[in-house]
C-alpha cells in the first residue's frame, strides 16, 4: 500500500518549508554524500548510539562483519572524527540517508503528508515540530539500542524518524481525510487511518534494527515507532492556538 497523494482541497499556505525540507536532503545526498559513495562523510555526520550515551566522539577502524541472516562478509567502515559536539548529529542524521529508494521512499511520504501538516500549523512551527520529532525518533534508537544489547557503535541516519513523526499527527488530525495509494496495480483512495495504520503495524512486527547492523535490513525501526509516537502525543501541542484563515474569517464575521 503505497501512498501517491491526498486531499489538499483545503490547503491555505504554499508548504514552502516542506519543499526546502525535501529539498535539502536530495541535495546533501547527491552533493555532500555523494549518492552514497562518501561514506567517511556519511558515518562522521550519523548519529552513533555509543557516542550519543556518552558525549564523546569515538574513532573506530574498518573492520569486515558477518550477515547474520545470510552469512555474507562485509566491511564496516570506522567510524571517523565528528565536527563539532557528536549531540549535533541528532539533526545532521536526519538529512541524510542510505540509497535512492531510502531518500525515495521517505521524501514520497514527506511531500504526500508533511503539507498538510504545515497548512494546519504553520511555517514555523511545522519545521520545529519536524526537528522536535526528528530527535526523540533517534534518541528512541540510541536507547533502544542499549536496552536490547545491540551494537551501540552503528550510525543510524535518515529523515525517517521526523517524517514517522508526521505521519503520527497527521493521523491524530485527518483520520478520516482520504489517502490516494497505489494497491495490487491501481489506485485506490482510503481513509488515512487504514494506510497510516497499515504502515505503523509494518514498523512494529519488523522490530528494531540499525543500519548495516545486528538485525535485518538496516532500518532503525525504533527510531520510527518512537518518532510515530512522538508525533501522536505533540501535535496537539504544536496545533493548540492554530487557526484556520475560515476560523477567524468566521470569528471577525
Amino acid at each position: 500500500m503505497l501512498p501517491i497523494g491526498d486531499d489538499n482541497s483545503d490547503r491555505t499556505r504554499f508548504p514552502y518549508i516542506n519543499y526546502v525540507l525535501i529539498a535539502i536532503n536530495i541535495l546533501v545526498f547527491i552533493f555532500l554524500q555523494g549518492m552514497g559513495s562518501d561514506i567517511g562523510f556519511t558515518y562522521s555526520h550519523s548519529t552513533v548510539p555509543g557516542e550519543i550515551l556518552t558525549g564523546n566522539d569515538i574513532v573506530t577502524d574498518s573492520k569486515i562483519m558477518v550477515d547474520p541472516y545470510t552469512g555474507d562478509e562485509f566491511k564496516l567502515p570506522g567510524l571517523g572524527v565528528t565536527p563539532g559536539h557528536v549531540w549535533f548529529t541528532l539533526i545532521t542524521s536526519m538529512f541524510m540517508h542510505g540509497g535512492w529508494a531510502h531518500l525515495g521512499g521517505n521524501m514520497l511520504y514527506l511531500w504526500v503528508f508533511g503539507d498538510n501538516i504545515e497548512n494546519r500549523l504553520g511555517h514555523v512551527r511545522y519545521l520545529f515540530f519536524f526537528l522536535i520529532t526528528g530527535i526523540i525518533a533517534s534518541l528512541t534508537h540510541v536507547l533502544t539500542t542499549q536496552f536490547l544489547g545491540h551494537n551501540t557503535l552503528i550510525p543510524s541516519l535518515g529523515a525517517s524518524g521526523a517524517v514517522s513523526g508526521i505521519l503520527g499527527g497527521y493521523l491524530l488530525l485527518f483520520p478520516t481525510r482520504r489517502v490516494h495509494v497505489f494497491l495490487f496495480f491501481t489506485v485506490l483512495s482510503v481513509p488515512a487511518i487504514l494506510a497510516l495504520g497499515f504502515w505503523i503495524v509494518l514498523q512494529i512486527l519488523n522490530g528494531t534494527t540499525a543500519l548495516g547492523g545486528d538485525e535485518a535490513g538496516g532500518v532503525a525501526y525504533s527510531a520510527h515507532i518512537g518518532g510515530f509516537i512522538a508525533g501522536l502525543v505533540l501535535i496537539k501541542f504544536f496545533d493548540r492556538g492554530v487557526q484556520t484563515v475560515e476560523q477567524v474569517q468566521k470569528r471577525f464575521s
